[in-house]
């Protein structure tokens, strides 16, 4: 079974014809990212030499420092087995979301659990969206292959009252091709399945998760992938890593030597016999071979192409060295600080839109438990989910305690607030308040002693 690559293959095509309907991708955004897709995954171009795959360094070093420490807590036992299998599948939606400015996560529901299927920006067709930007329609498609014919489902998404969902199955001896339109029990993988059924559920039954840079192809609410802002820096990378070893290939010793001293042999490739190179007394110039061995000018190179890192570096908003080699000369604590800082808020972006993306997908399964009648589907209170994302490169977190029990010590901060703060709870009433200070106020009374 696999998602097809519907944005980039007549299935878009067959797609909008069999449910008649329009891809509101527009031509910029597809050219925008089927070159990054391409750039990611090393698709060869003419001229270019994409051994420093920097999408996949850039995405890598993202995804990782992101969930670098990350934890979730959830109140309730499906509260906590939705999290924990959502949990499995969270670096690899981060990543197609990185890669292709946009992804969507799908709850399946299974017995007596629900399981994730992330889905990248190439496999579904936008057809909608609200004044807000939310998908109120979609499309996608999956193949399976059974008895060497291709089956494809073709399944659409419509928000409203209720959620629409309309299937169309159809078989076809080529990938490449939709073929003709079958009943849905051809097989037995979707012998269950409706042509068309709604749920009671607001939305599209899936949760989008999109970069939080502004759309810098369009302008349209589709998400750009990480790395698009340097795409073009990234193929100057390319292409000056094909000059550079172009230069060393030119750059060889070489031997010239008149055309009549070679042999031919049968496969017809030129050669000349050891019995020619002989010691030589008189000057090597009024003979027939010389020896070349141009100079190479590889420091040019790689000072350009360091010079392009450090322009994706600060596009993309990655700390100063993690592509480029850092500089020679000192840098002064205000840029080295601020060479961090961005790095921090680019990292707190996506943990942000991760954590958003969970509350969401939690409530969602709560809906689709119930209808479903998944075993122990209740109600799952967003604001009872927390989640701490640790020290990682963001912030010291001992340094940033230690200033909050000095601001409690010095009267200008409640201390409830304080350990509301370390130990991630709610504190914004009275009530919540409250419950810290049953809880927690010897371990207030011990962690301020002393302060003074």
């Amino acid at each position: 079974m696999a998602i097809l690559s519907a944005l980039f293959n007549n299935k878009t095509s067959g797609f909008e014809q069999a449910f008649n309907v329009k891809d509101i991708t527009s031509p910029e955004m597809k050219i925008a990212i089927k070159d990054c897709f391409e750039l990611y995954y090393g698709a060869e171009k003419p001229k270019e030499d994409n051994c420093q795959r920097i999408p996949a360094l850039v995405v890598s070093k993202l995804y990782k420092t992101t969930f670098s420490e990350y934890t979730v807590n959830a109140d309730g036992d499906f509260a906590e087995g939705v999290i924990s299998k959502l949990g499995e599948v969270k670096k690899k939606a981060m990543q197609y979301m990185l890669v292709g400015g946009s992804a969507l996560i799908k709850p399946v529901p299974n017995g007596d659990r629900f399981y994730f299927l992330p889905v990248r920006r190439d496999c579904f067709i936008p057809l909608g969206r609200d004044a807000e930007g939310k998908l109120t329609s979609i499309g996608t498609a999956e193949q399976t292959t059974v008895n060497g014919k291709y089956y494809t489902l073709l399944e659409r998404r419509t928000a409203g009252e209720k959620l629409l969902i309309e299937n169309k199955l159809f078989a076809s001896d080529s990938a490449n091709d939709l073929g003709v339109q079958v009943p849905l029990n051809s097989i037995k993988k979707y012998e269950k399945l409706l042509p068309k059924f709604e749920l009671p559920i607001k939305g599209i039954g899936l949760v989008e998760i999109k970069t939080p840079m502004l759309n810098d192809v369009d302008g349209s609410e589709d998400g750009v992938p990480v790395y698009e802002p340097a795409a073009d820096l990234i193929h100057n990378i390319n292409k000056n890593e094909y000059l550079l070893n172009r230069e060393f290939e030119n750059g060889r010793s070489r031997i010239i030597a008149s055309g009549d001293m070679f042999e031919k042999t049968t496969s017809g490739e030129k050669i000349i016999n050891d019995d020619v190179f002989v010691a030589l007394d008189e000057d090597p110039e009024n003979v027939g071979i010389t020896i070349f061995s141009p100079e190479l000018r590889e420091q040019s190179y790689l000072n350009r192409k360091n010079e392009y890192l450090r322009n994706v570096e600060s596009l993309i908003g990655l700390k100063r060295g993690i592509l480029s080699e850092v500089e020679a000369a000192e840098r002064t604590a205000t840029e080295v600080t601020s060479s961090e800082g961005d790095y921090n808020l680019s990292i707190i972006d996506f943990q942000e839109i991760w954590t958003n993306a969970l509350k969401e997908i939690a409530v969602l399964c709560a809906e689709l438990g119930k209808i479903y009648r998944i075993k122990g589907a209740v109600d799952i209170d967003p604001e009872k989910i927390s989640v701490d994302w640790g020290d990682g490169v963001l912030y010291n977190r001992d340094k940033t305690w230690q200033e909050l029990k000095e601001m409690v010590a010095a009267g200008m901060l409640k201390p409830e607030i304080a350990v509301a703060w370390y130990f991630n709870l709610p504190c914004k009433t009275k009530a919540d308040l409250q419950k810290i200070r049953e809880k927690y106020m010897p371990e207030i009374e011990d962690l301020t002693e002393g302060e003074e």
